[in-house]
C-alpha cells in the first residue's frame, strides 16, 4: 500500500506544472535577495529600503542585501534590474521618480510600466514647502498672494525632472493659477542650499530632507502637502488648511521585479513585503522617516502607477515640459 501511495504521489508531483513547484521552494533559503537602490546610500530611498531589507531577512531566514547603483537619474540602477534574471532574487526599490523615467528623458532605457513587475507598493511621504528667509512671507496664502503679484520673478527649485517635487510644484502652480520661474538642480541638497542662501525663492520636496533645516531655522516651513498633518511637525499645516482645499501630493515608494517574473513568485514577494511593512509601521520604524505604510496587491500598484503617469504627464504637459 506504502509503494502504492508513493507511486501516486511521484506521478502527481510530476504533472503539476513546473511553475507551481517552483512557486513551492520560492525563496530557496540559501540564495540571496538583492534590493537595488537606484540613488546613492545616505538619503531617505535607501534608508527606507535597508529598514525594508532588514525585515525581510529576520521573516524570510535568508541573505538580503542592499545594493545601490547610482546615476542617470536612477536609470543605472534600474536598467540593473530590468537585465537581471527574472527568477524574483532581484529586486528594484525606488521612489515615485521610477514610473515618469519616459516622460522626461527623449531616450530612456526603457519603460517603466512594460519592462518591469510593479510587485508591491510600501508607502507614502508628505513633500513640504519651504521658502527663503529673504521673503517676508511665512503663510500660503500670503505666498500665493506674492506671487501673483510678481508673476515669473518668483523662482521654485526643481531637484530632478519628474519627481514628485517637480510634479508638486506644477501642480500647485496650476491650482493656485501661479507663475514661476524654474530652476534645475541635480538633487534636493543643492536646492535646498540655494533657498537656505536666498539665491532661490522657494523649494517644495520631500519633508524628512527639509525638516532638518527648517527646524534649525534657516528655511521657512510654511506647509505640506498630505492631506493631514504629519507627526514629524504637527505644527505645521497642510495645503488644505491653508486655502487649497483640493491640493495633496505625496512622494510614494515600491518595489519591482523584472518582466517575465512569475506571477506566483511577485504574489509571494507581494505577500513578504507588505508583512514587512506592516511590521515596521507597527514598530514605529517608518513614522521616523515619515512613511505612511501602504499595503496593496500587485494589481493594485499597477494600476495606482497608471493613473500617477497618466497625471504626471499631463502636468508635464501643461507646463510645456520638454523631455532631456
Amino acid at each position: 500500500m506504502r509503494t502504492i501511495h508513493w507511486l501516486l504521489a511521484t506521478v502527481l508531483c510530476a504533472a503539476l506544472p513546473a511553475q507551481a513547484q517552483t512557486a513551492a521552494s520560492f525563496p530557496e533559503r540559501d540564495k540571496k535577495l538583492s534590493i537595488v537602490v537606484p540613488f546613492a546610500a545616505g538619503g531617505g530611498v535607501d534608508a527606507a529600503a535597508r529598514l525594508l531589507g532588514d525585515q525581510l531577512r529576520k521573516q524570510l531566514g535568508m541573505t538580503v542585501i542592499v545594493e545601490n547603483k547610482p546615476g542617470a537619474s536612477g536609470m543605472i540602477g534600474g536598467k540593473a534590474v530590468q537585465t537581471a534574471p527574472a527568477d524574483g532574487y532581484t529586486l528594484l526599490f525606488s521612489a515615485a521618480t521610477h514610473v515618469m523615467v519616459k516622460q522626461v528623458l527623449s531616450a530612456p532605457s526603457y519603460d517603466p510600466q512594460t519592462d518591469f513587475e510593479p510587485v508591491a507598493r510600501t508607502g507614502t511621504a508628505p513633500l513640504m514647502l519651504v521658502l527663503a528667509n529673504a521673503r517676508p512671507q511665512a503663510r500660503l496664502p500670503d505666498v500665493i498672494a506674492a506671487v501673483k503679484q510678481e508673476p515669473g520673478r518668483w523662482t521654485a527649485g526643481i531637484p530632478a525632472a519628474g519627481a514628485p517635487s517637480h510634479l508638486a510644484t506644477l501642480k500647485l502652480a496650476k491650482q493656485a493659477q501661479l507663475k514661476f520661474t524654474i530652476v534645475p538642480y541635480k538633487g534636493t541638497q543643492p536646492a535646498l542650499m540655494d533657498v537656505a542662501g536666498s539665491h532661490t525663492d522657494l523649494l517644495l520636496d520631500s519633508m524628512v530632507a527639509l525638516q532638518q533645516m527648517a527646524k534649525a531655522g534657516k528655511v521657512k516651513a510654511v506647509a505640506i502637502s498630505s492631506a493631514r498633518r504629519s507627526g514629524l511637525a504637527p505644527e505645521l499645516p497642510t495645503f488644505k488648511e491653508s486655502g487649497l482645499p483640493d491640493f495633496v501630493y505625496e512622494s510614494w515608494y515600491g518595489v519591482w521585479a523584472p518582466k517575465g517574473t512569475p506571477p506566483e513568485r511577485v504574489a509571494t514577494l507581494n505577500a513578504a513585503i507588505n508583512a514587512a511593512t506592516l511590521e515596521l509601521a507597527k514598530s514605529g520604524q517608518l513614522a521616523n522617516l515619515g512613511f505612511e505604510p501602504v499595503t496593496e496587491s500587485p494589481a493594485q500598484f499597477k494600476a495606482y502607477i497608471a493613473a500617477e503617469v497618466k497625471e504626471g504627464a499631463e502636468l508635464l504637459k501643461d507646463a510645456g515640459f520638454r523631455p532631456e
